[in-house]
């Protein structure tokens, strides 16, 4: 429907729809005996036989804006809904990568579904018929995506029973060709693109030249090119199941040109030969608001619907009512968004408090595990580290989502361990993810890895080989200047790490002759960088850098001056104050 107000002056084809009924009614007496044999070999097949929940509400836009999209999750994400359909339209002349490649990530954000359906541009009062020498610029196009889920949705283009939908002609044979070829070649390129024809207007008369009654169209399409069914080229069926006549009928009404159009087609493929069973994607639906349906009615109609039919009718994959945000004729009727307002109608709040699954759609999961984690650790001691991981498959990373690391393989070399929460690591991005972990006493080795799981699902691992030593110690040396006496009581050392987060200190430490040692380091490992700072009453602080290297290391600290008469680390007019109070630090220079 939506294509149509590209279409000059004329009126719109869905619109035109109630002024078409005496066109129809002229013709149902040649359909009774065909309608008749439809309901015999009418069956209920239920497809899309899948593990995963589905949320099946969804909303068609106009056009993917941010605020509209916003708007989106809000509507088909509530009351216990998540991931959501929404269906959109690229325009040949808009496959800008960067633009839909930022609406693919903020639908990925806001959990959302794309459907996507192809359009040609306008041309004159029609749209221009699709060209097979334009399938590798939509691939290109395509596949340059980081698509959201798993399933590429893609519609064929839009009902083509229409001749404006299709260059100004009925030409089944034509739709069937073109459909055919693009099949292929989106099948060849990537066998998940989910490829499902147009959907049809299921109320259009047999008028030649402007339009072609479904049946017939159908028909024509699989006599011509049978292989579109029959080599599973096609995935699902897009159904606008609209309640006519004049878009005024009852959600209770079954069967064509109703809310159950969809399973007037169902059946008539079968009887034309197709086996295979299609989960339907109703992509347009709805009422307008006129004199005779308010909003509430509208919201009730759609209510009525869902609950009555679409939700418990296990091959209806997904429902798009028609339309969120249309500000101008034609289609101002169907917005569900006020005109030259931020306020949306009462439908909105009405399909909003329906009841809806927490869906959880198949994606690609793929991620790289990077660390540079050290091969020899001290027993009884507590670490932090960082670890790397890079998203390289379509799902967000986070806690909420099931994604959690863990340590596989574990002997007790590590005794307890846990990680910081994993927030929001988008495709193509980078995140860390602190390890904390405390090993255990006893010396020996371990063959671990660092693993990444969504709902204990592994997705990457990386190994990581590891000794534990017993705890190391440091011989120290200091000097005092100017004495010459360098026994000493009640120092301290304390040890930072690289990032300057104090890992360990050990207090009442003593020099004899200006000589120490500090044993049952905890919390060190070969190869880590340390800062060692040591500590004496009113002397200022000295500190040194090293790389433990091995069990037992050697520092010779520099002059320890007697300058710290507060006892604040560091010497300013504060030590002067405070020697002026005790003047018999003065002792510390002799």
């Amino acid at each position: 429907m939506l294509d149509k107000i590209f279409i000059s002056q004329r009126s719109p084809a869905s619109i035109s729809r109630g002024f078409q009924l005496v066109k129809i009614l002229s013709s149902i007496s040649k359909l009774i005996t065909f309608i008749i044999i439809l309901f015999i070999f009418s069956q209920k097949t239920f497809a899309f036989d899948s593990n995963l929940p589905n949320n099946k509400f969804g909303i068609h836009l106009a056009v993917p804006d941010r605020e509209d999209l916003i708007k989106a999750e809000e509507l088909v994400n509530s009351s216990g809904g998540k991931w959501g359909y929404v269906t959109l339209v690229i325009q040949e002349n808009d496959r800008d990568k960067k633009k839909w490649q930022g609406v693919f990530d903020q639908m990925r954000k806001l959990k959302l579904i794309p459907i996507i359906r192809l359009a040609t541009q306008p041309q004159g009062g029609n749209w221009e018929t699709p060209s097979v020498d334009d399938i590798g610029g939509w691939i290109d196009f395509l596949q340059s995506l980081n698509w959201v889920v798993k399933d590429r949705y893609i519609i064929l283009f839009n009902e083509p029973n229409h001749a404006t939908e299709w260059g100004g002609a009925i030409d089944p044979e034509s739709y069937a060709k073109v459909s055919l070829e693009f099949a292929k070649s989106l099948k060849e390129k990537n066998k998940n693109y989910f490829i499902m024809l147009a959907g049809f207007d299921a109320s259009a008369p047999s008028a030649y030249p402007n339009y072609e009654d479904e049946a017939v169209y159908l028909n024509k399409i699989i006599s011509d090119k049978p292989e579109l069914f029959s080599e599973n080229l096609i995935s699902g069926w897009v159904s606008h199941s609209y309640p006519n006549p004049a878009f005024s009928g009852s959600p209770y009404d079954r069967g064509r040109g109703t809310m159950s159009t969809y399973d007037w087609e169902l059946s008539y493929l079968n009887y034309l030969g197709v086996e295979k069973k299609l989960p339907v994607f109703i992509t347009e639906t709805g009422w307008p608001r006129n004199e005779n349906q308010n909003s509430f009615t509208v919201g009730e109609n759609i209510r009525v619907a869902y609950e009555s039919l679409w939700g418990f009718d296990e091959r209806v994959r997904a429902v798009t009512p028609f339309i969120l945000n249309y500000q101008t004729d034609p289609f101002l009727g169907f917005s569900w968004k006020k005109q030259n307002s931020g306020e949306y109608y009462e439908q909105f709040e009405i399909a909003k408090n329906i009841l809806k699954i927490k869906g959880d759609p198949e994606q690609i999961i793929d991620a790289t595990i990077n660390h540079n984690l050290p091969k020899v650790l001290s027993v009884d001691s507590s670490y932090s580290f960082k670890i790397n991981l890079k998203n390289e498959g379509q799902s967000i990373f986070e806690k909420e989502d099931g994604y959690r690391l863990g340590i596989l393989n574990n002997k007790n070399t590590i005794k307890n361990y846990f990680y910081s929460d994993i927030n929001e690591i988008i495709p193509n991005h980078d995140g860390e993810v602190d390890l904390f972990i405390k090993t255990g006493g006893l010396v020996g080795q371990d063959n671990l890895s660092i693993s990444l799981s969504r709902n204990e699902e592994k997705i990457a691992e990386k190994k990581w080989k590891i000794s534990l030593i017993p705890l190391p110690k440091i011989q120290y040396k200091i000097n005092l200047f100017p004495k010459l006496n360098n026994t000493v009581s009640d120092l301290e050392i304390q040890i930072f790490d690289d990032s300057e987060k104090l890992i360990f200190k050990k207090s009442g430490l003593i020099a004899i002759n200006g000589k120490g040692t500090l044993e049952n380091i905890k919390n060190v490992y070969i190869g880590g960088e340390y800062r060692i700072v040591i500590l004496a009453p009113y002397y200022l602080p000295r500190q040194k850098h090293i790389v433990f290297e091995k069990k037992e290391e050697k520092i010779n600290f520099k002059y320890l001056i007697p300058l710290d008469f507060n006892k604040d680390g560091e010497f300013d007019i504060k030590d002067v104050w405070a020697i002026f109070k005790k003047p018999g630090l003065l002792n510390l220079f002799f």
